[in-house]
């Protein structure tokens, strides 16, 4: 087959032509002279570049399941029928189980003695109690359930729990004897009983002043012995029982609870120190006896 001219020029223009040349069946002077003419005058053109050829993929496997189309809103999590799972997060803490601490202050102000009682032997209303130290137990009140005066001291001492009543030994003769200088006896007049029902017992097993929650935990027990008793006087004894029967901090000192009537509830309340106290400092029994005069005269103008 004899490649025309036309085929010879474009091969030229694909810079094929100075490399190589068809061979094709003898051609005339003159034939020759017009094709050699015709590409010399053609311009040289600038090798053509070739494009890249893209890389086939591999075949799938067999048995190859492709893979979920993507949202371009996700990114790189792939779009599947179910949403995206949710972060990891630690589980929730178990709800809090609430401490049965006994009765309310509402309860404990509609009990009858016998139900008072129940409810200081049962108490978790403070630490103590629910820690259930060794040897403390509760010491209940004494005295007259229909009383004139109401005596209340701090806090149940070893003596007291020992003897299983407020106010027990040396302590506890004195105030008799500071009772009867006014004419008045705990089995005819008077009830006596402590703020904190348990000794409140240190470290290595002493007694220790009771702490503010103590005190008030207990307090609710208290008015209720005052108003089931019926007493119009209350005589605080220490520092401890004035302050937190006056709803001061219980380290205050008892001179600014001295010298004065308060009242408690429908109550009269006079503070005085705590026989322990007159026992050992003995010049202080005038101060005593000054408070005890005041708390007579407060039970005369009432005419009890």
């Amino acid at each position: 087959m004899r490649m025309s001219e036309r085929d010879e020029v474009f091969l030229r223009e694909m810079g094929i032509a100075p490399l190589w040349r068809l061979r094709h069946a003898p051609r005339g002077a003159a034939v020759d002279a017009a094709v050699d003419a015709a590409l010399e005058a053609a311009p040289e053109a600038a090798p053509a570049e070739e494009a890249p050829v893209e890389a086939s993929a591999p075949a799938p496997a067999p048995g190859f399941i492709p893979p979920p189309p993507r949202d371009p809103a996700w990114g790189a999590v792939p779009m599947t029928s179910a949403p995206p799972p949710a972060a990891w997060a630690p589980p929730p803490p178990p709800a809090p189980v609430e401490e049965d601490t006994g009765p309310s202050v509402e309860e404990i102000a509609r009990m009858d003695w016998d139900a008072l009682r129940t409810a200081i032997a049962t108490c978790r209303r403070c630490g103590g109690c629910k820690d259930g130290e060794a040897g403390r137990k509760p010491v209940y009140g004494a005295g007259a359930r229909a009383a004139r005066w109401f005596v209340a001291a701090g806090a149940t001492s070893s003596v007291d729990e020992k003897a299983g009543q407020p106010l027990a030994g040396e302590a506890g003769k004195l105030l008799d004897n500071m009772l009867a200088a006014v004419d008045l006896s705990r089995e005819q007049d008077v009830y006596v009983t402590s703020l904190v029902k348990c000794r409140p017992a240190s470290a290595n097993g002493g007694d220790r002043a009771p702490t503010f929650e103590e005190a008030a935990a207990c307090r609710p027990f208290l008015e209720r012995e005052l108003a089931l008793s019926g007493a119009s006087t209350v005589l605080t004894l220490g520092q401890i029982a004035a302050n937190g029967l006056l709803g001061k901090p219980l380290q205050e000192p008892l001179a600014g609870s001295r010298n004065a009537v308060h009242r408690l509830g429908a109550a009269d309340l006079v503070a005085t120190l705590h026989p322990g106290e007159l026992l050992r400092r003995g010049a202080d029994k005038a101060l005593a006896w000054m408070d005890l005069c005041r708390a007579r005269a407060a039970h005369a103008r009432r005419g009890r």
